[in-house]
């Protein structure tokens, strides 16, 4: 029975987001203590279902070049001829975390203009660090055992490669991913100070007019997702541990 609490928990908080972003005014009264009179309680600017689908989007795109980037250049450096290119790799996906995403949206709007393509290079640049070092570390600490008898079977590089070593690195570049997702859902909020559609366009209507209940909105709905989307993928993290036997 124990098991089963967290699951209904999720379910039920699942259930909770889906209903409130699908029929918002059935939460009014939930909000309406927190607004002055007269104030909506619920933001109505946009669709809240919308806001949300696109700002999944706009993170699941970014996340997703990240994932093609740096899992190629942890591959790149991890094999013989591209161990040189370590340290430059890693000053690369540094970028990223030394440049805060605001100052990366400021220096990319005037090349990319306003709008969703400036979040997409914050969040891109963002997500690298995470998903890099994660994917170097499950290469390189793979069980030698395991590597010499896949050489021993005569297998080629490319086949150790996607028949052992990814399957095995598996989990640990999935851990990555996940850390990846839940800093791209938070991070993205700030895309909307450069016009693009996320979530963020519910807090800043809520500081702009010293609504709570608009911030209170913006910000329950990021948060439930990141722990939804972070419960969902570790549980595929540990899927993947116990299929290759590094539970």
């Amino acid at each position: 029975m124990k098991g089963w609490i967290p699951l209904i928990l999720r379910g039920s908080l699942l259930a909770l987001l889906l209903a409130f972003l699908a029929f918002p005014g059935w939460f009014e009264p939930v909000f309406r203590p927190l607004v002055q009179a007269n104030a909506p309680a619920i933001y109505a600017q946009g669709s809240l279902l919308s806001l949300t689908l696109l700002h999944l989007r706009t993170v699941a795109i970014a996340t997703a070049g990240a994932i093609v980037v740096a899992v190629s250049m942890a591959i790149v450096v991890t094999r013989p001829f591209g161990a040189e290119f370590l340290p430059l790799s890693r000053t690369l996906v540094n970028i990223g975390q030394t440049f805060p995403p605001v100052a990366v949206l400021a220096l990319a709007v005037p090349i990319l203009g306003f709008g969703e393509k400036p979040t997409l290079v914050a969040l891109f640049l963002y997500g690298l660090l995470p998903i890099f070092e994660n994917t170097l570390t499950g290469l390189t600490t793979l069980p030698p055992a395991v590597l010499e008898a896949a050489r021993g079977t005569g297998m080629t590089a490319s086949q150790r490669l996607f028949r052992v070593e990814l399957p095995l690195a598996m989990p640990v570049i999935l851990a990555g991913i996940r850390l990846s997702l839940v800093i791209g859902l938070a991070t993205a909020t700030i895309g909307s100070t450069v016009a693009a559609k996320t979530l963020g366009e519910v807090i800043i209507a809520g500081l702009q007019s010293n609504n709570l209940a608009f911030v209170l909105q913006g910000g329950v709905i990021v948060g439930v997702l990141a722990i939804l989307i972070y419960d969902g993928l570790s549980a595929v993290e540990r899927m993947a541990a116990r299929r290759v036997g590094r539970a």
